[in-house]
């Protein structure tokens, strides 16, 4: 009977030993199997990211690049791309690449939009001759300069900061070195558009707010209306913004525009000369201008502003103007720059207290200095908005190449 039982445990543990054995096998033959699968959309994912990035290539070299690409050959395998416009007004295109390769298929979506000025803490055509980025000088976002970069006791850029020409140390590399926490490179020429201003006319014409035929409009930001007029004594009118200006582009047409209030929501304002008259296309301050929910202090506000000057733009030498302004904006000069009307006789004024950037073909001055000691006007405190790396106020003047705002695989 012991022979028997021994038999029948021999028997057992064989049976299980072959059931055991046919499943490593079958594990065995699967992991082969699942690492060829594997390895083959491996492949097909390369080959379509490849086929995204020559795509993206191709456009950022020329913009109106839309050939795409039809069966074209890769590392064993083969690539479609294509290139469409989603969002005409605002030239949003999205590339979409598909990599095959034995008979499986990955696809990648990548969306480029014109990069836009307002990216910039700071941007100059011109440095004015003779300014000087000092040691009391701090930028917190990307900067650029088609002129010198010229430092003197050790600037701080805490963005990525480039220039055309070169570096300049007002005395020596040891005591003006600028500290370059984002990088920093010289040779990069990124032109200012000539006609970008002239060009948002058009949009204001096709769902935007136009005031044109008037010398001088005053405009106030209501929350989410607007009020203006055209005479400093006359009474405001009121528009609701949502349906007077749906696109968020307000323009005035050869004329001089006096600029306050809140802002809620998204929106341009505009301002050209047609003419040779002086002072035309030029936008002034009369007081703040700012965000109806700050972003600093509510890291979810979708408020914005661009304030974009033909000629200049200027904080008014006016009573309220005397103890300080805030500004929320991207602000652009296209052919002026950004300053203090009357920056040398006027008093003593508080600071400039900026969220957003300054874009401009020539620095201007705000104030007047003997040492750290300010003599006329203001003191600087400008603070880079960081939702201006990926968003921009609508219609904001663009640098005429295209940056990729997101990449889905």
């Amino acid at each position: 009977m012991a022979g028997k039982a021994t038999f029948l445990v021999i028997i057992g543990f064989t049976l299980v030993f072959m059931v055991a054995i046919k499943n490593f096998g079958r594990i065995s033959t699967d992991s082969v199997g699942n690492m060829v699968t594997y390895y083959t959309e491996m492949i097909a994912h390369n080959i379509a990211v490849s086929g995204a990035n020559l795509a993206s290539n191709q456009i950022f070299v020329d913009p109106t690049w839309d050939d795409g690409y039809s069966d074209e050959p890769l590392s064993g395998g083969t690539f479609d791309v294509t290139i469409q416009i989603i969002d005409a007004y605002k030239n949003i295109r999205q590339i979409t690449s598909t990599g095959s390769y034995h008979g499986l298929t990955s696809t990648v979506k990548v969306t480029l939009s014109p990069s836009k000025f307002s990216k910039f803490a700071y941007y100059s055509v011109s440095e004015g001759g003779t300014i000087w980025w000092t040691g009391s000088d701090t930028v917190w976002g990307p900067f650029h300069t088609q002129d010198y970069l010229r430092a003197a006791y050790h600037p701080v850029f805490f963005g990525k900061a480039s220039s055309l020409k070169s570096l300049v140390y007002k005395t020596n590399k040891t005591t003006d070195k600028p500290n370059f926490l984002g990088g920093y490179e010289t040779g990069i020429s990124l032109p200012m558009p000539t006609d970008a201003v002239d060009n948002m006319e058009a949009a204001a014409d096709a769902g935007g707010l136009e005031f044109n035929g008037h010398d001088t409009v005053y405009i106030c930001f209501a929350n989410d209306s607007l009020k203006y007029k055209y005479s400093y004594g006359a009474s405001y009118s009121s528009l609701y913004l949502p349906d007077a200006a749906s696109n968020g582009m307000i323009f005035a047409k050869n004329a001089v525009v006096r600029l306050q209030g809140t802002v809620k929501g998204q929106y341009t304002i505009g301002c050209n000369s047609t003419t040779s008259s002086t002072g035309k296309g030029t936008i002034y301050l009369d007081d703040d201008i700012i965000y109806d929910k700050d972003p600093r202090q509510y890291p979810n506000s979708t408020d914005m502003l661009g304030i974009c000057a033909e000629n200049s733009v200027l904080i008014t030498d006016n009573k309220v103007n005397k103890y300080s302004i805030d500004i929320h904006a991207s602000v652009y000069s296209e052919k002026g720059g950004f300053g203090a009307d009357n920056y040398d006789t006027r008093p003593i004024s508080g600071n400039i207290n900026l969220l957003g950037g300054i874009i401009q073909n020539t620095r201007k001055a705000v104030g007047t200095f003997s040492g750290t000691t300010i003599n006329h006007g203001f003191a600087k405190r400008y603070k880079y908005d960081d939702r201006f790396m990926l968003a921009s106020p609508p219609y904001f003047p663009g640098t005429g190449g295209f940056e990729i705002v997101s990449w889905f695989e």
